[in-house]
């Protein structure tokens, strides 16, 4: 996950937007995109995509934003799009609680088919409808909070598409959250694989034999202690052949 694009260079980011059907996840991204809204929007079937060019903190980004069918019977054809995101929207309607509350079947199966680190990937809760008028909200804002709270997401915002509330504002704070975790998995790696170089390094006491298994020290130190007397003294059969060499010469030479 780490960021090592040159300067100047775009950034691309898999954005993929999951929730019930109905909440308006197409009408977010068509909002985002392209600046239209379609109050008479169909349903997606599978999935679609768009892309978007943002500049985000004087740095450019190219955002590859998937929205996804929130139909249980579109399951098989959006999971597989999962795969290789790098931030996901988790989206319901105000004036609908039954979406807020299957924001967490949707972040499970998210984790799943994703294979992500819950802890690590940015989630980005967003709260859609909020043109709608005060007796409509289903959600208060508070128990969005204290679900975010407890499942470790740090980014709740509330949009309309309609009015185009916040709906840059979403996927700002999308790409800010992708560079928190970026710099947090930064910091993490150079920790890895830093050395401390204070640390003493204990030698073993104790030497072994390259054939041998580490068969008990005392073993292994007695016979490096005879190799090392060894280096020392001559070997019996070398020294008695040099004596008998030594004796036929200087009989020879007593002969002669």
């Amino acid at each position: 996950m780490t960021n090592m694009r040159p300067p100047n260079k775009t950034t691309l980011l898999k954005v993929v937007i999951l929730g019930d059907g109905g909440v308006g996840k197409s009408c977010l991204m068509n909002r985002f995109v392209s600046n239209r809204y379609d109050e008479n929007n169909f349903h997606t079937i599978g999935v679609e995509f768009m892309n978007k060019d943002i500049d985000v903190d004087g740095e450019k980004y190219t955002l590859q934003i998937w929205d996804t069918a929130g139909q249980e019977r579109f399951r098989a054809l959006r999971t597989p799009f999962y795969r290789g995101s790098d931030v996901c929207l988790l989206c319901y309607a105000i004036d609908d609680y039954d979406s807020f509350r299957g924001l967490k079947q949707w972040r499970q199966e998210f984790l799943h088919y994703a294979d992500v680190n819950a802890d690590k990937f940015p989630f980005i809760v967003v709260g859609n409808k909020n043109d709608m008028a005060h007796h409509c909200r289903q959600v208060p804002y508070d128990e969005v909070k204290q679900w975010c709270d407890q499942n470790n997401i740090n980014c709740q915002i509330e949009t309309s598409s309609k009015t185009a509330t916040n709906v840059t504002d979403a996927f700002v704070l999308a790409v800010r959250q992708w560079k928190h975790m970026e710099r947090i998995a930064e910091i993490e790696l150079k920790q890895n694989d830093t050395i401390d170089l204070t640390k003493t390094i204990k030698l073993a006491h104790n030497r072994f034999c390259c054939t041998g298994g580490g068969g008990g020290s005392s073993a292994a130190s007695t016979n490096a202690d005879s190799e090392d007397e060894s280096m020392n003294i001559v070997s019996p059969k070398r020294f008695g052949r040099r004596q008998q060499q030594q004796q036929k010469a200087s009989s020879t030479q007593f002969q002669l």
